[in-house]
């Protein structure tokens, strides 16, 4: 896992983009007056939405914008592990390695991270990947898998994952979803095996009792 820390290099000043400076008068206006502080998680992400990751100048604005103490916007930024407090590669790679994944083949991904990626938290010379490994990220019927910014691959193999990592590296679009020519989302591989008779299908109700068993003592 990171640490929870911010990066030891930070830039100077953070400025919202003409879009987003619009976006963040919209937000506010939602909020009655003084309780403008409750906006903090989504300003942080759209913060990282424009800029990749977190930084403190970052942190500093929203919390001058929302009328609130820096660090409250600092213990915000540090609690949650969505947030990135570090440069990350253009293409951000969240490895599952929880017990479904790892099971199911997750370790191999991570030395295929090792070998195009580098460590954990390092970024390609390209700018394109950098990667880490997080907790259960909810696709346990499709391990293993990874999330690529906002978007799940499932149903990895090495040799799989390793060419979407290429392909990314190299600046190509990948789609994602299932990896498994056996699988439709996360249905069963190959054929149903329950609930296969037609007649469940019409629509026919149980019919009622006509008269309650007799439960009175004999």
């Amino acid at each position: 896992m990171a640490e929870r820390t911010p990066s030891r290099q930070q830039p100077d000043s953070f400025e919202w983009s003409p879009e987003n400076k619009s976006w963040c008068e919209e937000q506010i206006k939602k909020f009655p007056e003084g309780r403008q502080a409750s906006a903090v998680i989504p300003f942080l992400w759209r913060a990282q939405k424009q800029e990749g990751w977190v930084s403190i100048a970052a942190m500093e604005t929203i919390a001058k914008q929302l009328d609130m103490p820096y660090i409250r916007v600092y213990e915000v930024a540090t609690f949650y592990t969505m947030f990135n407090l570090k440069p990350v590669g253009k293409y951000y790679v969240q490895l599952c390695g929880t017990t479904p994944c790892m099971l199911r083949g997750a370790e191999d991904l991570v030395e295929v991270c090792k070998d195009v990626i580098g460590p954990q938290n390092t970024i390609t010379p390209s700018g394109n990947l950098s990667w880490i490994e997080v907790e259960c990220l909810g696709a346990c019927c499709n391990a293993p898998m990874v999330q690529i910014n906002d978007y799940y691959y499932q149903d990895l193999t090495p040799e799989i994952f390793r060419d979407i990592l290429m392909k990314l590296d190299r600046g190509e679009y990948v789609e994602p979803g299932v990896f498994n020519d056996g699988r439709h989302t996360s249905d069963p591989e190959g054929e149903n095996t329950t609930l296969t008779s037609d007649e469940i299908y019409k629509g026919e109700q149980a019919k009622p009792l006509t008269k309650l068993p007799n439960t009175d003592a004999a």
